[in-house]
């Protein structure tokens, strides 16, 4: 059978423009298969090359993560005032104690209860809420502590009443966290018998 001229035309057309579909196609999946490929092996590469220890990525992420006030850690921790470095605090001195609840009584009740909100917040659970060398710079150092410290701003927010300076000295001021080491022992004995 003899095929028609016009169709063996036809014919080889379609198989011209078939091949050359084809031919195209396979350089585009070159191109595209090439591309993926760079592309894999960079995002391997960077994130080989930024791992980097993980135990100090992480302390490095929570510290972003936790402070972002651009206030030194100590400072966050544990306020702005004399208390450099943490307290050697050893057992409770309740001799210290009963001078701490006299200075309380005398120079911070008028604005503080122990288990109530009253000008300032209640403060018989306070060294579950700041370190005892926060509190110590808190009430030595009022103002600057107001003045930069995130928490102590946050407080002034909810009592719109900034703590005032009583003149509390450092052996003040310990006598002071001895008195609320004893309400906190109190607590938690409290708490286990509950």
């Amino acid at each position: 059978m003899k095929i028609p001229e016009s169709d063996f035309q036809m014919c080889n057309n379609q198989t011209i423009i078939s091949e050359f579909t084809e031919e195209k196609l396979m350089k585009n999946f070159k191109t595209i298969l090439i591309a993926y490929s760079l592309l894999i092996f960079t995002l391997l590469f960077l994130l080989t090359a930024c791992g980097g220890d993980s135990a100090d990525s992480n302390k490095s992420d929570q510290v972003l993560k936790t402070n972002t006030s651009g206030i030194p850690e100590w400072e966050l921790e544990n306020g702005f005032g004399p208390v450099k470095k943490k307290l050697n605090l050893g057992p409770i001195d309740k001799t210290m104690a009963t001078e701490g609840e006299k200075i309380f009584e005398s120079k911070c009740a008028s604005c503080h209860k122990l288990d109530e909100r009253y000008t300032g917040p209640a403060q018989r659970d306070v060294l579950r809420r700041i370190t005892p060398e926060f509190f110590m710079n808190m009430v030595i150092n009022p103002e600057e502590n107001v003045e930069k410290h995130p928490h102590t701003k946050e407080m002034l927010g909810q009592y719109m009443q900034k703590m005032t300076n009583q003149n509390i000295n450092l052996k003040d001021a310990r006598t002071l966290l001895e008195y609320f080491r004893v309400l906190d022992e109190e607590l938690v004995n409290q708490n286990k018998s509950n």
